[in-house]
C-alpha cells in the first residue's frame, strides 16, 4: 500500500527536482556567462522610460488593497472551481450544495465592496 502511494506521487517529485535544477542552472549560467561590467548608467534607477519620482517608501491608496482582495477572492474561486467542476458527478449534491454555499459567500463579498465603491478607481 505504502509503495503505491509513492509510486503515485513519483511523478510529481520527478517534475520537481527537474524543475529545481533547471531553475538553479539558470541562475548559475547566467552568473558564469554573463558580463560583470557595472557603471554610473547601468546601476542607475529606472521607471517606464524615466528617471524615477517620489520616495519609494510612499503610501498607497487604500483602494490598492481592496482591488488586491478582490484578486484574492476571484483567484481562490478559480482554484476551488475547477477541482469541484471535475469531480462533480462523484460527489453528488451535498458537494453541489456546499460549493453554491462557498459561490455565495463570495458573492455576498463581491456586493458589498461593490457597494462600497471598490470597484471605483477616481
Amino acid at each position: 500500500m505504502a509503495e503505491n502511494l509513492l509510486i503515485n506521487y513519483a511523478s510529481i517529485l520527478v517534475f520537481m527536482a527537474v524543475a529545481t535544477f533547471v531553475a538553479l542552472a539558470a541562475v548559475a549560467l547566467s552568473f558564469l556567462l554573463a558580463k560583470h561590467r557595472p557603471d554610473a548608467q547601468k546601476n542607475a534607477p529606472y521607471e517606464c522610460g524615466f528617471p524615477p519620482f517620489g520616495d519609494a517608501r510612499m503610501k498607497f491608496d487604500v483602494r490598492f488593497y481592496l482591488i488586491a482582495i478582490l484578486f484574492i477572492i476571484f483567484d481562490l474561486e478559480i482554484a476551488f472551481l475547477f477541482p469541484w467542476a471535475i469531480v462533480l458527478s462523484e460527489i453528488g449534491w451535498l458537494g453541489f450544495g456546499s460549493m453554491m454555499v462557498f459561490l455565495g459567500v463570495l458573492t455576498v463579498g463581491f456586493v458589498y465592496e461593490w457597494k462600497k465603491g471598490a470597484l471605483e478607481w477616481d
